[in-house]
């Protein structure tokens, strides 16, 4: 038998009190009021749960993620493999389940609803109605993952409502993405059977959706973040918000996760009690997860932390077993080995040349911390007859590469990006993960690119004779190496982007990997051409 003693935060009696909790072949056994310790001692916590996180986006397969989640007090994640399905497609899907599999933290995953996003770019695979069926029928496959082509459900697609039907026969949840959607929309959108949504960046978008039935996720990713834009819904709705990252890079994994969230919360004024219903409980009702909330009977899933303000974790149980201490994971190895789809051909500068067809063109407009963006038309700057970028009037060149097949380039401009010289790329580009690359000349872009199709997967960044890689092995998405690692390569790659190309963004990489997601709007570029997120439709680069 195991002890854990402390004072325990009991979410069903909304109390503190001193505590020894006697833990038998991975359950607890017994809860014992210790009134000597009522005032001493660490405290225990249900673990932490992350409602929604593309495990991919850490560049880490899921059991090299498990241990830098486990750190901060994480015991569980809500998980969407929908980043390498649109790689590898159903194989992409079963090789996170088999990962995962070998490491104690629970990631539950999700079948996912959208591969392809849209029928308005490449992708290395689909997903139709009968595969992702065949996953929802899995024991180890928990929910239907965001309902990304919210046209086609306020539409009635039929392939659309097939897979909503296929989660709603089997039990299982189902997960929204409807950014920007208000009003009558919502209404309609939730009543297709669609439970959450974790793209909302208003209060009152999110209280459309509330008043639809939907829960929300409050989410504070490494490129989207809405915490300080919907924290405030919490004193309202405490039964019916989670905490999430979507999207969170390694060296923002390497800080914290949602111990980050919980601390914020609080120090905030919110009621302590509420928040870790937020961050503990709400998950594990909604999706059924078979994680303990400190009761007798419960597996015993807990994290033991110092203070109930800076939420330093020192300490994660999973089913009785630590899995972290002293801030170090005390999880197993696992190997991953690379699995890829890649056949792009490799390109040169003239490729990326656009021939000037008037004077004025349709811009990409980045904002800083957001997925959205804005349509900006703006002035072209000509030369010999092409549209160049002009770093010096922030008017930079984007383009996405297919790599699934050997294509021509499709080109665009962006404002807001900010980079003074060369050019980065990415084969992290959501969703369908294309290279997508922006640069100040036409030269740089080539080379990135070209950097990227020579290794077949990574982020890279150039600026004259220097260029900078981390290749990324596992579909393009992701590295064998262990988490630390990564981690400090990207901030090296980031900190390049920043210092040597002067891009004055929070996180250019991630920044860079939404622009080609065209199911948020307003403005994306696709492997085929500029795309409306709004009209859904493709639209002029000239106008």
């Amino acid at each position: 038998m195991t002890q854990l003693k402390g004072r325990l935060v009991d979410l069903d009696r909304r109390e503190i009190y001193g505590a020894i909790l006697s833990i038998e072949a991975g359950q607890i056994a017994a809860i014992d009021r210790d009134p000597a310790r009522d005032k001493r001692g660490p405290y225990l916590l249900p673990g932490f749960v992350d409602a929604h996180v593309h495990v991919e986006s850490a560049m880490l397969p899921p059991a090299e993620f498990a241990k830098l989640a486990a750190v901060h007090g994480t015991v569980a994640t809500v998980s969407d493999p929908h980043e390498i399905a649109n790689v590898l497609g159903e194989a992409g899907v079963l090789y996170m389940l088999d990962n995962a599999a070998q490491t104690p933290l629970h990631l539950h995953f999700g079948a996912p609803s959208c591969v392809p996003a849209t029928a308005f770019e490449s992708a290395g695979a689909v997903l139709d109605t009968a595969a992702v069926t065949r996953l929802l029928e899995r024991e180890d496959i928990g929910y239907l993952s965001e309902m990304m082509n919210f046209p086609g459900v306020l539409h009635g697609d039929p392939e659309v409502l097939a897979k909503i039907a296929a989660a709603h026969r089997l039990g299982k949840p189902v997960d929204g993405h409807a950014p920007g959607l208000r009003g009558e929309e919502a209404a309609r959108y939730a009543a297709a059977g669609i439970h959450t949504d974790h793209e909302c960046f208003t209060e009152a978008e999110a209280r459309d959706k509330l008043s639809a039935g939907m829960k929300i996720l409050i989410r504070e990713g490494s490129a989207a973040r809405n915490f300080d834009a919907l924290i405030g819904l919490l004193p309202e709705f405490p039964d019916r918000l989670m905490f999430c990252t979507d999207d969170a890079h390694p060296n923002d994994l390497v800080a914290g996760h949602i111990n980050q969230l919980v601390s914020r919360a609080v120090r905030g004024g919110y009621d302590l009690f509420d928040v870790l219903r937020v961050a503990c409980r709400n998950p594990v009702e909604h999706y059924g997860l078979p994680i303990g909330q400190l009761r007798v009977g419960d597996p015993a899933d807990c994290i033991l932390v110092d203070d109930l303000r800076s939420f330093g974790v020192t300490a994660t149980y999973r089913r009785g077993e630590r899995i972290a201490e002293a801030g170090a994971h005390l999880l197993p190895s696992v190997r991953a080995e690379p699995v890829n789809r890649f056949a792009a051909e490799r390109v040169a500068a003239a490729d990326f040349r656009v021939p000037a067809r008037s004077g004025r063109i349709r811009a990409i407009r980045v904002l800083d911390g957001e997925l959205i963006t804005e349509t900006e038309i703006v002035d072209a700057v000509i030369a010999d007859g092409a549209a160049i970028a002009a770093p010096e009037r922030d008017l930079l060149k984007i383009a996405v590469v297919n790599r699934y097949a050997a294509a021509p380039p499709a080109l665009g401009f962006v404002t807001g990006f900010k980079l003074q010289l060369g050019a980065m790329a990415s084969t992290v580009a959501h969703d369908s993960h294309n290279i997508v690359a922006i640069g100040a000349d036409d030269e740089s872009l080539a080379a990135v690119v070209n950097a990227l199709i020579d290794c077949q997967g990574g982020i890279a960044a150039v600026r004259a004779d220097r260029l900078e890689v981390m290749p990324l092995p596992i579909a393009g998405l992701m590295s064998p190496e262990p988490g630390p690692r990564v981690a400090a390569r990207y901030s090296e790659l980031s900190g390049f982007a920043r210092r040597s190309l002067r891009c004055s963004l929070a996180a250019p990489f991630m920044s860079m990997s939404f622009l080609a997601l065209l199911v948020i709007p307003e403005l994306k570029l696709s492997d085929r051409g500029l795309f409306d997120g709004r009209k859904f439709e493709f639209v002029e680069l000239f106008v």
